[in-house]
């Protein structure tokens, strides 16, 4: 199947997919000059103009392009490990056609001139849409808050410290207090370091594998401070990466309670538990650690209700030396663009979570969190779109992936779901070949 290039062009024979106004229906899409000029059912063949090219979907599944709303660049600073454009390559292949860069670069994108050197890259490689966001602390060390109206306005989306989460009460409660006068978002991983000095999950197989646990206790523990800081000043607040049942269920009372906040996962927590790490295998060694399987069970079951708001990548690429190491030794973290959908599609083929639902949080519901435009199928809308198979099956191979790095857990798993193609703005990014 042949992308056609040159606007205006008709997608037809399509099963359109908007999570945001709940549309699921066979039909037919107009892109015009890089926007959605029409849409829906009534959209024919012998109804578009002569001069229309026309792209024959075959029934496959068009949608908004993913956003996620967590990933590591690496640029600039560790450039072997991954670059924007080799990320935006990946985030192409995967339908990812917005990413959120986290701000732990070398030097940290703490100041105007970080986020100018993200912008600038991203206009040069001129691929997939590029966000980024500041750091809530200078240097993310945790003490000195950044200038958030300043950041704000040279492009930041929210504010996060990345893979550091802002460990003393007062910052945090003082970060969120001023970051409620420029209406921005606090995201944090919600791990306590005093509690968690170890390398996986605290429990029976830490024990018997000779390895310093993890207690869930250090998500828990900061989730409960941080939504009572938030509860207090009024802030708007995202929790990042949940991954135990006791979180969920935090999570799931504040929201109750009328909090103004939402959180994210990855597909490793609702995917994998803690048995993958195997034998000291260091490519399931993330950060916070992979749970027990009650742990994994609740993580569905937020998807499942919607406590759990957005599905994110956590693209974190590492070079083989950082891996290949003693596990204690080895770096936290797995790349994830390529395989976000279909690791994300699991939980829809099993009947878990609706289609749209889970399609929801991976376009409109990322995007209101950070109130990005994009991310859904509406007239007037950028014509940042995928079309997918959704029972195509395939196995993940990690040597096949764009990135530049390759350490991902998921060698050899069977998924179904592939992204067939990929547009920004109308312009073709990626085709399956």
């Amino acid at each position: 199947m042949a992308i056609a290039h040159g606007p205006p062009t008709a997608y037809v024979n399509a099963r359109l997919l908007d999570p945001a106004s709940g549309l699921d229906t066979k039909g037919a899409l107009l892109v015009v000059e890089g926007q959605i000029a029409d849409l829906g059912p009534h959209l024919f063949v012998q109804g578009v103009p002569s001069d229309t090219a026309v792209v024959d979907c075959g029934g496959h599944c068009l949608a908004p392009g993913l956003i996620d709303l967590r990933v590591s660049l690496r640029e600039p600073g560790e450039e072997h490990k991954e670059t924007i454009k080799t990320a935006s390559i990946a985030a192409a292949a995967g339908g990812v056609t917005t990413m959120v860069a986290l701000p732990n670069s070398e030097p940290a994108v703490d100041d105007v001139a970080g986020l100018e050197f993200v912008a600038r890259r991203a206009r040069d490689v001129k691929l997939v849409k590029i966000y980024s966001y500041g750091t809530v602390t200078r240097g993310y060390e945790g003490r000195e808050l950044t200038e958030f109206g300043l950041l704000g306005d040279y492009g930041a989306v929210g504010f996060t410290d990345g893979t550091k989460a802002v460990a003393d009460p007062q910052v945090m409660r003082r970060a969120l207090s001023y970051s409620r006068a420029f209406d921005q978002v606090i995201l944090q991983v919600p791990q306590d370091p005093s509690l968690a000095g170890g390398v996986m999950n605290s429990g029976e197989i830490s024990t018997r594998l000779g390895l310093a646990g993890i207690s869930p206790l250090a998500e828990i523990i900061m989730l409960e401070r941080d939504l009572r800081l938030a509860e207090m000043t009024g802030g708007r607040y995202h929790a990042a990466l949940l991954s135990t049942a006791e979180s969920v269920a935090v999570m799931r009372r504040a929201k109750a309670r009328g909090l103004k906040v939402t959180c994210d996962t990855a597909p490793h927590y609702f995917t994998l538990n803690e048995f993958a790490v195997g034998d000291y295998r260091t490519f399931a060694k993330v950060m916070p650690p992979l749970r027990s399987e009650e742990d994994r069970q609740a993580i569905v079951a937020g998807l499942t209700d919607g406590t759990i708001d957005a599905v994110v990548s956590d693209h974190s690429p590492h070079d083989q030396d950082s891996k290949r190491l003693p596990f204690g030794q080895a770096a936290f973290g797995i790349v994830g663009l390529e395989s976000l959908l279909p690791l994300s599609l699991a939980p829809v083929h099993k009947g878990e979570v609706s289609l749209l639902a889970m399609l929801a949080k991976l376009t409109s519901a990322p995007a209101a969190v950070l109130s990005l435009p994009g991310g859904r199928l509406q007239m007037g809308a950028p014509a940042d779109l995928i079309l997918f198979d959704l029972n195509r099956p395939w196995q993940i191979d990690p040597d096949s992936f764009l990135s530049k790095s390759k350490n991902s857990p998921f060698d050899d798993h069977l998924v179904q779901g592939k992204v067939l193609w990929t547009m920004v703005d109308g312009r073709a990014l990626f085709e399956l070949g």
